[in-house]
């Protein structure tokens, strides 16, 4: 992993994106009730849990490949970027067609559009062309 500053500038959102997805993951796909206010009832309803644990997961590896490997670190700015920003603009869709989440899932919403509009500067920016891994 790079250690210059601009290293650390372009990655920095990558390590916390890992840092959060991947617990995260776990709790959803083996048990989201002991976090959040949901309770899995169906077969079906515990498959598509544990899709998005593996979707999770999966995008988790490819910032990690990004980390350290430069010839991902593009492809981990723009897919962190979009399942930020993704997950961000459709919680902020939920908050006015549904209603007001828990707070987990509101910290999350702000949380989720901070590092995506940061993914999105990095790619704006000539930081990620200048860092050598």
């Amino acid at each position: 992993m790079a250690t210059t500053k601009s290293g650390i500038v372009t990655k920095i959102h990558l390590i916390i994106s890992i840092l959060i997805v991947v617990p995260v993951a776990f709790l959803y796909g083996f048990n989201p009730s002991s976090e959040f206010d949901i309770h899995l009832d169906t077969i079906d309803e515990l498959n598509a849990f544990k899709a998005i644990m593996g979707l999770y997961l999966g995008f988790s590896i490819l910032w990690v490949l990004g980390l350290f490997r430069k010839n991902y670190l593009k492809l981990a700015l723009v897919s962190n970027m979009i399942f930020m920003l993704g997950l961000g603009f459709g919680r902020l869709l939920s908050l006015v067609i549904d209603g007001t989440p828990t707070f987990a899932y509101i910290f999350g919403t702000f949380g989720e559009l901070i590092l995506g509009f940061y993914g999105l500067w990095v790619l704006k920016s000539s930081h990620h062309r200048t860092t050598n891994t």
